[in-house]
This record gives structure tokens, C-alpha cells and sequence, in this order.
């Protein structure tokens, strides 16, 4: 059963509250999404690092709920 977008903008607040987070739909058919995270926590982390806290987010929903997820991650600029 495919996730919905607000389920998975959802589990990615819980896990980064402060992120901004843009959900999109690829393929229209709740399979294939696209996310971009944007969170002051990324700052000075590794990309990889970034894109594994989303991922732990997401509670291991990845490659079995959510089946495919292309991710962008970036800090939030220094004010």
C-alpha cells in the first residue's frame, strides 16, 4: 500500500521538528516521491549524515512502504 505525502512529511517533523520539508510526488502514484529537507541541525554535517537522519526518520519505512524517495538535504543558512 503506497504512503501518502502527508504521512511522510509527518514522520520526517517528528524526527526533525524544526526541518522545512516539500513533499512531491513524482509518478502520481504514491510510490515514487521526492523530498527536499532543509534543517538548521544539517549544519557543518556530511551530506550522507543528513540524509541518514531523514532516513531515521522515516523508521525504516524505506524500500518496503515507501519504495523509492529522491532526497535533498541542505542546513538551513546561518542568520
Amino acid at each position: 500500500m503506497p504512503m501518502a505525502a502527508a504521512e511522510i512529511e509527518a514522520l520526517i517533523r517528528a524526527g526533525i521538528p524544526d526541518a522545512q520539508i516539500e513533499i512531491t510526488d513524482l509518478a502520481g502514484d504514491g510510490d515514487h516521491y521526492a523530498a527536499r529537507v532543509v534543517a538548521p541541525m544539517f549544519r557543518g554535517m556530511p551530506r550522507v549524515r543528513q540524509h541518514q537522519a531523514v532516513y531515521a526518520a522515516l523508521g525504516g519505512r524505506m524500500g518496503g512502504v515507501l519504495h523509492a524517495l529522491q532526497l535533498t538535504t541542505e542546513a538551513t543558512p546561518e542568520e
